[in-house]
């Protein structure tokens, strides 16, 4: 069973009383460990796609599933859980906690999921992205690049199975997306976690195992690496 599947999805959504279809009738599977990237121009459908992967939004028509389960009509409970289980997110711009130092933010998703003592899993996490040495620093005290290995042990803390980055590398300079794409692969490779990745660098995409070419809210090509 595909660890995600999108079966005949549309996402429509209205704006000043205008119909606008940003995905039209999708249909991807992702297996356990592999790596999709999602390329194509802004406002293609990349992010509307990558929300509905992570239950953060749904589909008009169409199902969308993670591991299995069908994410329309479940609880608000249920929806909780398998977003704090089952998904992780990474983010263009890092989406960390100002106040809370790298290990704090790392193990904030194990607090929010009733964790009593997180902390260790948390410095495991860091050090898997090899930044054990930052913990005690605040996110103005890293640059683009570490800020980007903290947000990723965190996406990976509570090892969900599919993980979801938004343009990852968008806000990094070459040396630091380099660094940041070898990690992702790693993810995939060490992990078996399943990534879906939108971004704009036809480099980055080359690394991963899936290319999947996104116009006007359907899917183009898909081709393997």
């Amino acid at each position: 069973m595909p660890v995600l599947q999108l079966a005949d999805v549309s996402k429509e959504y209205a704006a000043n009383g205008t119909r606008v279809l940003a995905l039209d009738r999708v249909s991807l599977e992702a297996a356990k460990g592999e790596f999709i990237s999602v390329v194509g121009r802004s406002g293609c459908g990349k992010t509307t796609l990558l929300n509905l992967c992570g239950a953060m939004d749904f589909p008009t028509s169409g199902r969308v599933l993670i591991d299995g389960t069908d994410t329309a009509n479940l609880p608000d409970k249920q929806l909780t859980e398998i977003r704090r289980r089952k998904v992780g997110f990474i983010f263009q711009f890092f989406q960390l906690l100002p106040t809370l130092n790298a290990v704090e933010n790392v193990e904030l998703p194990l607090l929010l999921a009733g964790e009593i003592s997180p902390r260790q899993k948390a410095l495991e996490r860091l050090a898997w992205v090899e930044m054990a040495g930052y913990a005690d620093r605040l996110p103005h005290q890293l640059s683009g690049g570490q800020m980007q290995r903290v947000a990723i042990a965190r996406a990976l803390v509570h090892s969900p199975q599919v993980l979801l980055a938004d343009e990852p590398i968008g806000n990094l300079d070459s040396t630091s997306a380099d660094i940041v794409m070898t990690l992702l692969r790693r993810v995939a490779g060490e992990l078996h976690t399943t990534i879906l990745m939108a971004t704009h660098s036809l480099e980055a995409a080359a690394i991963t195992d899936t290319i999947v070419q996104l116009r006007d809210g359907r899917i183009e090509e898909i081709r393997r690496n």
